[in-house]
């Protein structure tokens, strides 16, 4: 039985997701409609250029939910267009994923690049809350994010990861982050020093390699970064280095991060958390927020607790 109807959904899609491939899927979509035309169809919007969707979304409280169709970009900016909206009218949030990274449809458990799949996934889904993670910087920028924020050596690679897929790589996902890495790791090896503090704590000084904030447990295409993440449970998960790793161990740890396994380790230090602040010493590092760059040298993170409705998919699909 339909527990879901687009009779009052914006679907915003973005025709130039994973080189191109969101415009096949939005035809997909399309014909899907032509042949089940006993189901109202969403009202359609493409994107032609950065922060569009955001622009979109931030006019849409007349909807009842707002379909983005793309990659994790497009679900940024749809993010920053919601927020823009009071609470109370917000469109909830749903996905068709069709791009390279996807990590926050492996959060919700949305099928990847396979728009038939989600959209049924979508008809059987359900309104659920979940968090978001907020950033303020000293340089006056602001973002909320929906899946993760890094900074040094990891965003530098999430970073180049946006740079190679503009130029049309043939990479994708996981493949390209760690082409991206093991290309970057040695232009980060001496780290960047950072004090660190952790809801309201006394600040600690640490050598950072890597260091992500997470909502959910993956970035750069499923590296699960924080493994025990959950995007509803009113708390961020943080991993950073604590101690200076050489670059053959760097290497190793970045391998194990692809399932998890680098928070065996004792360089690395896993937490969950509300409240964070990053002092970087004067010194801009690389940063990303769910893959956009953010300029600052001191950093505000908060998690904002069941802050954004999602439709969930109530057969969510696995991933490892």
């Amino acid at each position: 039985m339909l527990s879901f109807t687009f009779e009052h959904s914006l679907l915003i899609a973005n025709p130039a997701a994973h080189s191109g491939k969101g415009a096949e899927a939005l035809t997909t979509i399309r014909q899907y409609f032509d042949q089940h035309t006993e189901r109202t169809p969403p009202h359609i919007v493409l994107t032609q250029g950065p922060h569009e969707a955001e622009r979109l979304v931030a006019k849409a409280a007349r909807y009842d939910s707002v379909i983005a169709l793309g990659g994790d970009g497009i679900v940024h900016e749809i993010v920053a267009g919601l927020m823009q909206l009071p609470r109370d009218h917000r469109p909830a949030l749903g996905l068709i994923p069709m791009g390279s990274g996807n990590d926050f449809a492996r959060s919700i458990g949305m099928y990847i690049n396979k728009p038939i799949n989600a959209l049924q996934q979508l008809y059987a889904s359900t309104v659920k809350l979940i968090d978001l993670g907020e950033v303020k910087t000293d340089f006056g920028e602001h973002a909320c994010f929906i899946e993760t924020l890094s900074f040094g050596t990891d965003a530098a690679i999430g970073l180049d990861t946006i740079k190679r897929r503009e130029e049309h790589t043939s990479a994708r996902g996981a493949h390209l982050f760690a082409t991206s890495g093991l290309r970057l790791i040695a232009t980060g090896r001496n780290g960047i020093v950072c004090n660190v503090s952790i809801d309201h704590q006394p600040p600690h000084r640490y050598p950072i390699l890597i260091f992500a904030v997470q909502n959910g447990p993956t970035y750069g295409g499923g590296f699960r970064i924080c493994p025990k993440a959950h995007i509803d449970d009113g708390k961020l998960d943080t991993c950073f280095n604590v101690k200076y790793a050489n670059i053959p161990h760097f290497l190793q740890l970045f391998c194990f991060a692809r399932f998890g396994g680098h928070a065996r380790s004792h360089t690395v230090h896993l937490q969950r958390l509300e409240h964070l602040e990053a002092d970087f010493l004067g010194i801009k590092p690389p940063c990303q927020v769910d893959g956009e760059p953010l300029v600052g040298s001191r950093f505000t993170v908060d998690v904002l607790p069941h802050e954004l409705s999602i439709l969930s998919p109530s057969e969510p699909k696995r991933y490892r």
